[in-house]
């Protein structure tokens, strides 16, 4: 081949190379996107608040107690009942109160006062407070009650009475005095000649009469007489200076042992025993000794009636759902009623005495020795 052939060939695939390395390249189209579906974002509604819900203590259980004249304090029959409602507020974790009535046209408007506090059970104290009671409890079927020293009969349904054979321990305490007197003369009093201060004066004269019949002697008492049912009455229960006047009058005609039935009245008579030194006096409804600790040294013993015992149950009772009306009554058997200790006096009964007392309070149980039917309590 000829150099001029040789030549002309190289300068072709010069050429050749040259337009192929100059040549735009075919242009390929990006794949179309693929479009995907955001999914739209799902609403949740916002939750509700709601407010906690308060919780509210159920009401307690009241008890409320309406007081004779002679007021809470008058360490006798209403504060003996209110020491049950105080008992129950601390053991059963209840509420109790008390409204004081002043006179006799209290008791119907503290007794309406409570109906209308909705007390879960209306304890009222007093065999005066009776027919205000009866016309309450009738009037209001669903009101629960309960009365101290008083009871019905038709029952009414609503309504338990407590009683108490208070001549029973009346008796023991006639017994102890006409043992224990110096003078061979005793006497009693009470507030007004009604059966639930008479039974007491009745059950003192007749224990008075029952040791004489034992032991042949005399002995008299004064201010009370078990075959008319009279005797001396202040027809007061507050006025401590009748009580007091009583008692001087009875000291003066030789009793040296005095009972006064009369609620607060009595502490007039005790301040005049203390204060003449040469008596004694035996209290009523509570122990004296405790409740009357002024009088300690010639408080010779008490006649108890315990109602706070008894108001004490009677609450429990509605309290825990086991209400009923009726009666219940608190007697020598079943410690309702009692003799209070002598206390600092012991040594003034003697041992013999004391004895007998223990005889007498089981004859009395077991019904070898009965009671004035006239004032069976039932």
């Amino acid at each position: 081949m000829s150099k001029k052939l040789l030549a002309v060939m190289s300068v072709m695939m010069i050429a050749v190379f040259v337009l192929s390395a100059c040549a735009t390249p075919t242009p390929t189209e990006a794949p179309a996107p693929v479009e995907t579906e955001v999914p739209a974002p799902v609403v949740t509604e916002a939750p509700v608040v709601t407010e906690a819900p308060v919780v509210t203590e159920a009401p307690k259980f009241l008890a409320c107690e309406v007081t004779d004249t002679g007021g809470v304090d008058d360490k006798s029959f209403n504060a003996t009942a209110w020491k049950g409602a105080q008992d129950a507020a601390a053991q059963l974790g209840i509420e109790a109160k008390y409204l004081e009535s002043k006179e006799v046209a209290d008791f119907e408007k503290n007794i309406n006062a409570f109906i209308a506090e909705k007390c879960d059970i209306i304890i009222t104290v007093g065999f005066l407070l009776g027919d205000a009671t009866k016309a309450a409890a009738e009037a209001n079927p669903d009101v629960k009650f309960s009365i101290v020293d008083y009871g019905y009969s038709p029952v009414i349904p609503n309504v338990v009475g407590q009683a108490f054979q208070t001549d029973e321990a009346a008796f023991l305490a006639g017994y102890l005095a006409a043992g224990v007197t110096k003078t061979g003369k005793v006497g009693t009093f009470g507030g007004m000649n009604i059966p639930t201060v008479s039974i007491f004066m009745d059950g003192f004269a007749r224990g008075v009469a029952h040791y004489n019949e034992v032991h042949g002697t005399a002995v008299e008492v004064l201010g009370w007489n078990t075959e008319t049912k009279e005797g001396l009455f202040t027809n007061d229960f507050s006025d401590q200076q009748k009580g007091n006047d009583m008692a001087v009058s009875l000291m003066d005609e030789g009793a040296d042992i005095i009972v006064p039935v009369a609620g607060p009245v009595g502490l007039g008579a005790a301040a005049a025993v203390k204060a003449r030194g040469n008596a004694y006096i035996i209290g009523v409804d509570s122990d004296w000794f405790l409740t009357a600790p002024d009088y300690a040294d010639i408080t010779l013993t008490s006649i108890m009636k315990l109602m706070d015992v008894t108001t004490f149950e009677v609450i429990k009772s509605a309290y825990e759902g086991t209400f009923q009306g009726g009666s219940v009554v608190g007697n020598l058997a079943n410690g309702g009623v009692a003799l209070a200790p002598f206390h600092n006096l012991d040594s003034v009964v003697p041992a013999e005495l004391k004895t007998e007392l223990e005889t007498l309070k089981a004859d009395i149980i077991a019904g070898t020795i009965t009671m004035n039917p006239d004032y069976k309590q039932q």
